[in-house]
C-alpha cells in the first residue's frame, strides 16, 4: 500500500503547521484547502484567527501537556526568522502584579517555569519598570519575567512553514469551502467544495472557529464557542519613539509583553504604538449563521466590530497603568475572533466513529506548531507522543457537550482568562447537572458540594463539625484552605476508626458483554481477567508506546459480563476503536446505577446485618464480587477500597438508589458511621499509597515509572507489552513527607536536590494519620528513599524526606479486614 492522502482543512497556523509537520516525516501527499485567499509568494493572511492574532507566547502553564505545546512553538517558530521576516521575536515576557494574592500567584507560576526548564525570575518593582518604563511604578508590586517568552509573526510563521511544506510536495488550495465530507462505510474517502472533489484516507480539520460547524457535516460535536476578544492599537506615544530597538532592526517590538492580569490586560508594542488586548468586557460568543453579515464592514472574517463602550474600562486602567498612554487615544480596534472551550483546553483527536477524519481545533497560536508535531505524529504513528487527556476529543461526556453547558462553561472560560485559580475552586455554573438519587439526604446533612465532570459530589459534611478536635489541626495556610474544611480530617479520621459512607456514584462504570468479552479484555488490559465469576482485577490500558492510559477495576459478574471502574470517556472511546470481529458489548451503565462506598474496620459490622449473603473473607473475600440483596434491594457488591480500609463498593439502580442510602445510613447509627466525602477521600488514597491516573499517573509513564507494575501480568500477552518491555525508566513517582508539621503543597510545586530541579508534585494532602503533609513527587529515577528533597511552595523552600510508598498499613492488613496498629 502506497503512502495515505492527506487532506488539511485550514491553511491558518495549524495546519500550515501540520502540513509542515506531516511532510518533514516524509509524506508528500498533502493538500491543504483553506476557506480564504492563498497566493502564491504573499504573506499568508487568510482571514481566520490566525491572520490577526497578537501573537503572545507565554510558555508557562498548569498543564505540563500545554506547557510543552508552547516551547516547542517558540523555538520552531523561532528558527523560521528570515531578514526581514519574523515568525518569533522573543522580546520576552513580563506579568506585573498590582495586588499581593496576584505576586503570591507570580510565585506559584515561577515554580511551574522551574519544572518546564524555562527561564524564569520574580523582579522587583524597580526591576519591572527598568524592563518596561511606561509602567507606573508606584502601581506594581513585583513582575515575573519569562525572557524565552515572545510574540508569534502567525502571518510569517504560516507563510514560512506553508512554503517549506511546499518544497518537499505539499498542494495548498485558497478560496475553498468545504460542504461536504466524503466517506464510504466508517472511513474518510475525501471532501467536496463548492466546485470539486478532493480524495484523501486521512482528513483533519484545523478549520479553527468554523471547527464546530465542520464537526456537523460530520455528526462530530466540536464544543468550541467562537467569542470576540477585544484588541486595540492607540496613535503613537513619544516615549516609545525614543526607546531604542535593542538592535532588532525589522522587528516592531522591544519591550517584552506586558500581561496586567488584575486587570484583565494585556499590552505589546507595535513599534511607536501600544498594542491593547482586553478580556474584562462581557463575553461576546458569536453566531455562526451572521458571521458574514456581522463582519461585511471589516478587513477578514475573523474580526467583529469594535465595541467602544466594551473597553472603556480598559482604557481607563491602561491610563492608569501606563502614564504615557494617557495623552494617546485609539485609532484602530477590533473585536477578534477566538474558540473558546468548556475546560480551555484544545481539542484533539480522531472522530469516533468515522475513521480517518481527525480534529485539531480551539487551538490558540501560543501552542499550534506543539499542537501540529503531536497531531502529526498521533496520526501516523497510532498513538500521541506526549499525555493528551486534558487534550483529547472524547474526554467530554454527553451531558458536557450540550449546547448549553458548551455555552456556559466556555463563557465562564473567558471571563477566567486571567483569573486566579485554585486547583480545588468549584464551577460556578452549569451546576446541578447530574447527582446521585441521595443528593437530598446529602443536602439536609450539610454537604458542601464540588464538582465532578458534571457530577455534584460532597467534598465534606458540615454536619459532622462536631467531630473536629485538635487531632484535626490543618497547616494555617490561607492558601490550602480555600475550598476545604477541618472537618475532611475528622471524615478522614472517622473512617479509620470507625466507618465511612462515601457518595461513589460519580465514579464511571461500564459494562462489557458478548461471547467475546473476556478475550476482548485481556487483549488489551495488563492482566488476564479470564477468571472465575466474582474475580475482580485491577488492571492496567497502555498505549501503544507502554505508557498508562488508564487504570480500571474488572469485576466478572457473569460468563459474558464484565462491570468496569473506568476514569472517563476516554476509556470508553480507546476500548470501543479496538474492537476488532469480537461479538462485545460496551454499555455506560454510569448514569442508571448508584454506588455507595462503606469503608472502615466497622463496615461488615454495619453491612452484614442487612446483607443476604455472607460476608466474611472466607465467602467474600478481598478483590471479589457478589450479587446480593441489602434490605432487599438488589446489589452488587465489590470488595475494594480506595481508602485501604475494609468494604465494599455497593452499587444499586438508581430508583433503589435513596432507600439503599437511609437503610445503611441508619443502620450506621449504631456502629459509628459518619457520611464522608470526596475530599477525605483523597487524604485517605494518598495515606495508603493509591495513585489517581490523570494527576499521579499518566501516558508519559510506564507502570514501574508510576509504582503500579504490579498491576502487569509477567506471562500476560496485551497491547503495548513489546513497547513496554523496550522501554527505559526515566522517572519515579515517589513519596515524600514533610519534615514540618506546618508545610503543606497541593500539586505542580517544583522538586529539587540540592539546587537542582529532578521534578515536581503530581498531588498531595495533610495525612491526620501522620501528621503531617504526604505528596507523591515525579522525580528523576535516581531520587531514592531516604533521601531529602525541597519543595518550592510560593517561592518558600520547604524540607521533605522520600519515603516507603505506603504510610499507612504497608502489609494491607487493615484492607483484608485484619484489624493492625495504625502506622
Amino acid at each position: 500500500m502506497g503512502q495515505p492522502r492527506f487532506l488539511i482543512i485550514g491553511a491558518g497556523v495549524v495546519g500550515s503547521s501540520l502540513a509542515d509537520e506531516l511532510t518533514a516525516l516524509g509524506h508528500r501527499d498533502v493538500t491543504v484547502l483553506d476557506r480564504g485567499p492563498l497566493v502564491p509568494g504573499t504573506t499568508a493572511m487568510t482571514g481566520g484567527s490566525s491572520s490577526h492574532a497578537p501573537g503572545l507566547v507565554f510558555q508557562t502553564n498548569a498543564s505540563p501537556t500545554m506547557t510543552g505545546f508552547a516551547q516547542y512553538t517558540a523555538q520552531k517558530f523561532g528558527s523560521l526568522n528570515q531578514p526581514g521576516s519574523l515568525s518569533f521575536n522573543a522580546v520576552g515576557g513580563l506579568e506585573v502584579a498590582t495586588t499581593p494574592q496576584r505576586l503570591a500567584e507570580l510565585a506559584r507560576k515561577e515554580g511551574w517555569a522551574k519544572v518546564a526548564g524555562i527561564p524564569a525570575e520574580l523582579l522587583t518593582p524597580a526591576e519591572c519598570v527598568a524592563l518596561h518604563p511606561l509602567l507606573d511604578r508606584g502601581l506594581v508590586l513585583g513582575g515575573l519575567h519569562t525572557p524565552t517568552d515572545g510574540l508569534a509573526g502567525a502571518p510569517a510563521a504560516i507563510t514560512a512553514q506553508m512554503n517549506r511544506a511546499i518544497e518537499r510536495g505539499a498542494v495548498f488550495i485558497g478560496d475553498q469551502v468545504v460542504v461536504e465530507v466524503l466517506r464510504r462505510g466508517g472511513s474518510v474517502t475525501g471532501v467536496r467544495t463548492a466546485d470539486r472533489v478532493f480524495r484523501a484516507d486521512v482528513v483533519i480539520s484545523c478549520a479553527g472557529f468554523w471547527g464546530a460547524q465542520l464537526g456537523e457535516l460530520v455528526d462530530l460535536v466540536v464544543p468550541l464557542v467562537p467569542m470576540g476578544h477585544q484588541y486595540a492599537k492607540t496613535s503613537a506615544i513619544e516615549s516609545l519613539s525614543a526607546l531604542p530597538d535593542s538592535g532588532r532592526g525589522h522587528a516592531d517590538a522591544a519591550l517584552p509583553i506586558l500581561r496586567h492580569q488584575d486587570a484583565d490586560l494585556y499590552y505589546r508594542q507595535h513599534g511607536n504604538q501600544i498594542g491593547i488586548g482586553y478580556y474584562g468586557h462581557r463575553p461576546m460568543p458569536v453566531d455562526m449563521n451572521r458571521l458574514y453579515e456581522a463582519t461585511a464592514d471589516e478587513s477578514m472574517p475573523s474580526m467583529l466590530p469594535f465595541t467602544a463602550a466594551d473597553f472603556d474600562p480598559a482604557w481607563a486602567e491602561t491610563a492608569r497603568m501606563l502614564p504615557d498612554v494617557a495623552s494617546a487615544e485609539v485609532v484602530d480596534g477590533f473585536n477578534g475572533i477566538f474558540s473558546f472551550t468548556p475546560d480551555g483546553g484544545p481539542m484533539m483527536g480522531e472522530h469516533p466513529g468515522l475513521d480517518g477524519f481527525w480534529v485539531a481545533e480551539a487551538v490558540w497560536v501560543t501552542h499550534s506548531a506543539g499542537v501540529a508535531k503531536t497531531m502529526a505524529h498521533w496520526i501516523t504513528q497510532g498513538t500521541p507522543d506526549v499525555d493528551l487527556h486534558g487534550c483529547d476529543l472524547a474526554r467530554f461526556t454527553d451531558a458536557q457537550l450540550r449546547p448549553d453547558y458548551v455555552a456556559d462553561t466556555s463563557a465562564q472560560g473567558f471571563v477566567e482568562v486571567y483569573d486566579i485559580i485554585h486547583p480545588r475552586e468549584p464551577r460556578s455554573v452549569q451546576r446541578g447537572i447530574a447527582a446521585s438519587p441521595f443528593h437530598a439526604r446529602q443536602v439536609a446533612a450539610g454537604a458542601v458540594f464540588h464538582v465532578g465532570r458534571q457530577w455534584e459530589r460532597p467534598a465534606w459534611y458540615e454536619s459532622n463539625a462536631h467531630l473536629v478536635d485538635a487531632r484535626h489541626h490543618y497547616p494555617a495556610d490561607e492558601w490550602a484552605r480555600r475550598h476545604w474544611s477541618p472537618i475532611v480530617l475528622a471524615e478522614a479520621a472517622a473512617t479509620r476508626e470507625r466507618v465511612g459512607l462515601y457518595d461513589m456514584t460519580s465514579l464511571m462504570r461500564i459494562e462489557v458483554t458478548g461471547p467475546d468479552a473476556a478475550t476482548f479484555l485481556s487483549r488489551l488490559l495488563t492482566r488476564n481477567v479470564d477468571r472465575p465469576i466474582g474475580t475482580v482485577v485491577y488492571a492496567l490500558l497502555l498505549d501503544a508506546r507502554g505508557g498508562v492510559r488508564s487504570d480500571v477495576t474488572v469485576a466478572r459478574l457473569g460468563d459474558d459480563r464484565f462491570q468496569l471502574g473506568i476514569n472517563g470517556p476516554m476509556d470508553i472511546d480507546w476500548l470501543r476503536r479496538r474492537r476488532d470481529a469480537e461479538a462485545v458489548t460496551i454499555t455506560d451503565i454510569t448514569a442508571v446505577t448508584c454506588c455507595i462506598g462503606v469503608w472502615g474496620p466497622r463496615a461488615r459490622d454495619l453491612v452484614a446485618p442487612l446483607c443476604s449473603i455472607d460476608l466474611r473473607d472466607n465467602t467474600l473475600g478481598y478483590y471479589k464480587a457478589a450479587e446480593a440483596t441489602i434490605a432487599g434491594i438488589a446489589v452488587t457488591m465489590l470488595r475494594i477500597s480506595y481508602v485501604g480500609e475494609l468494604g465494599w463498593e455497593i452499587y444499586a439502580g438508581n430508583a433503589d438508589g435513596q432507600q439503599l442510602w437511609d437503610r445503611l445510613a441508619e443502620a450506621g447509627k449504631t456502629v459509628g458511621a459518619v457520611l464522608a466525602g470526596r475530599s477525605a477521600l483523597d487524604v485517605l488514597r494518598i495515606e495508603k499509597g493509591y495513585r489517581s491516573w490523570g494527576h499521579d499517573v499518566n501516558a508519559e509513564m510506564t507502570p514501574d515509572e508510576a509504582g503500579i507494575g504490579f498491576a502487569v501480568g509477567k506471562k500476560h500477552d496485551f497491547f503495548g507489552r513489546e513497547a513496554l518491555l523496550e522501554r527505559p525508566i526515566r522517572c519515579r513517582l515517589q513519596t515524600v513527607v514533610a519534615d514540618d508539621p506546618a508545610a503543606v503543597v497541593l500539586g505542580g510545586e517544583p522538586v529539587l536536590v540540592d539546587t537542582e530541579v529532578v521534578g515536581h508534585v503530581t498531588s498531595a494532602a495533610f495525612s491526620p494519620t501522620v501528621g503531617r503533609t504526604i505528596a507523591y513527587v515525579k522525580v528523576r529515577p535516581d531520587v531514592d528513599i531516604g533521601e531529602h528533597v525541597s519543595i518550592e511552595y510560593f517561592g518558600r523552600t520547604l524540607d521533605f524526606t522520600v519515603t516507603d510508598p505506603v504510610l499507612v498499613d504497608p502489609a494491607g492488613d487493615r484492607v483484608k479486614g485484619l484489624i493492625g496498629v495504625v502506622g
